[in-house]
């Protein structure tokens, strides 16, 4: 019988950032007039918080690389500012380079992590509706869960060690026993997104602690801004009230107003992205306000935002909302839109993160709403 080989033990924090620091000094150079070269890998690069953490990375001196797929059409607008126009960003363009790639190609992606030798590796991209998960869930689970098993796999393949950021999400709750939530609160997702990044989430723990990987998981609740997606329930306030006031929409439908949620501003969180990866050592984080709000706060606040006072009447699956002004019903509860099961009473504890990360989020809420709506209106008027 063949002995099994022995297993080596993990190597320590100490030692992956001193491995770290030879990978990214030349042989024979003076490591002590040299600094750690700052490379950073994005997936996602082109959603909202992609390209706002490319902006913060590019900002620290990163030469920042992202994973974007090959499409017939270009979906590249958020971070299209920071490659081409303006002499200003020039130097910052030149160190942003992407790459055609997939998730589920591993071998191009081996390749690929063998060649850019990133320092920091930001797992954003995947699947990100949740009600939409309900009608794909099985790319919901390929992308967000399976992919990061993935990646983890190749990084852990590596000859030099990675710090890993895995965009996790409060849906990972889903119904929880206990409000606030903390890192410690048990995984109860409702939804198939939440299932998908629950598994994701635990993989980070499990490598984390067998391989000694230095994986993070922000367990980030819902963070806005202009640049979301128009099919989310926040954009979709906003830049309805936008086209409504500018005469370009009668009608904003909407599915559970009673919904509530504990909303920040995308901006922010990527700062704590960011500073996750700078932190001695690896753990998970929730990040979030601390504070809900309910759909009809949010939609209150963004008509608000543009001059518009909005009036309730009804309730349940017949209620609306008419402008005080002129009478017009310019909102109203449209079944389509409830999802088969509601997370509940979302809300995060981040004091970990602000205790560790020195993070701690000022925008929150009906804040969000208005920044948005004026963004919308804005861009309206500018088009």
């Amino acid at each position: 019988m063949i002995p099994a080989a022995p297993v080596a033990a993990p190597a320590s924090h100490a030692d992956q950032t001193n491995i770290l620091a030879f990978c990214c000094f030349p042989s024979g150079s003076d490591g002590a007039k040299l600094s750690i070269v700052k490379t950073a890998l994005i997936t996602g690069i082109t959603g909202q918080d992609g390209s706002y953490l490319t902006e913060h990375l590019l900002a620290q001196g990163y030469t920042v690389h992202g994973l974007v797929r090959r499409a017939s059409m270009f979906n590249r607008s958020r971070i299209e500012h920071l490659r081409v126009g303006s002499s200003k960003l020039e130097a910052q363009s030149s160190k942003l380079v992407l790459h055609y790639g997939d998730l589920n190609d591993l071998t191009s992606l081996r390749r690929m992590l063998r060649q850019i030798k990133p320092r920091e590796v930001y797992h954003l991209a995947g699947q990100s509706h949740v009600g939409l998960s309900f009608e794909i869930p099985e790319v919901t689970c390929m992308e967000n869960g399976m992919a990061t098993l993935g990646l983890l796999e190749a990084l852990r393949d590596l000859d030099y060690p990675v710090r890993f950021y895995l965009a996790a999400s409060s849906e990972i709750f889903g119904a929880p026993a206990t409000s606030p939530q903390t890192e410690e609160t048990a995984f109860n997702p409702v939804n198939p997104y939440g299932c998908a990044k629950a598994f994701a989430a635990q993989l980070c723990r499990v490598y984390r602690s067998a391989y000694g990987v230095f994986a993070c998981s922000g367990i980030a609740y819902n963070h806005e801004s202009p640049r979301r997606g128009e099919n989310f329930v926040t954009r979709k306030i906003t830049l309805g009230a936008a086209r409504i006031k500018a005469g370009q929409q009668d009608m904003l439908h909407l599915g559970n107003l009673d919904a509530k949620r504990d909303w920040g501003y995308a901006p922010e969180y990527v700062v704590a992205m960011w500073q996750a990866l700078q932190a001695e050592k690896p753990q998970d984080y929730i990040l979030a306000t601390g504070r809900v709000c309910s759909i009809r706060e949010f939609a209150i606040a963004a008509f608000d935002e543009l001059g518009i006072k909005l009036e309730f009447e009804s309730t349940g699956i017949a209620e609306f909302a008419r402008r005080k002004d002129s009478d017009e019903v310019v909102l109203k509860v449209d079944p389509r839109y409830f999802r088969p099961a509601e997370s509940f009473h979302l809300v995060g504890d981040a004091s970990l993160a602000k205790k560790v990360l020195g993070w701690a989020p000022t925008i929150v809420g009906t804040e969000v709403a208005r920044r948005m709506a004026r963004a919308d209106w804005d861009a309206l008027h500018a088009s």
